[in-house]
């Protein structure tokens, strides 16, 4: 196996658009590298989310890839969101090819 293989904790939150500026905020203060954002549909506990007008009910996922402390931190934040918003979030450990 290739030594290019590296192991990280995938961390994805999917909430409220509204929260997308202070998700990325928190992403930078705990040194993730990057991540992505994408528009996303469905339905939970909070009701269904179409995303069919901008800003409006609408949902993002969030990814990013960092260390386990990393995600500790990231998940840890997010606590505060909870009680208003609507928002999940969850980890898994991966292996692939990035930074």
């Amino acid at each position: 196996m290739s030594s290019s293989i590296n192991q990280g904790i995938l961390v994805t939150v999917i909430c409220e658009a509204v929260l997308q500026h202070r998700i990325v905020q928190l992403l930078d203060t705990v040194g993730a590298s990057g991540y992505t954002i994408i528009p996303a549909q469905g339905a939970g506990s909070y009701g269904q989310r179409m995303g069919d007008i901008e800003g409006f009910n609408t949902n993002i996922q969030v990814k990013t890839i960092v260390s386990l402390e990393a995600s500790d931190q990231i998940l840890e934040d997010l606590q505060q969101y909870r009680e208003s918003h609507a928002l999940i979030a969850f980890r898994q450990q991966v292996d692939g090819l990035f930074d």
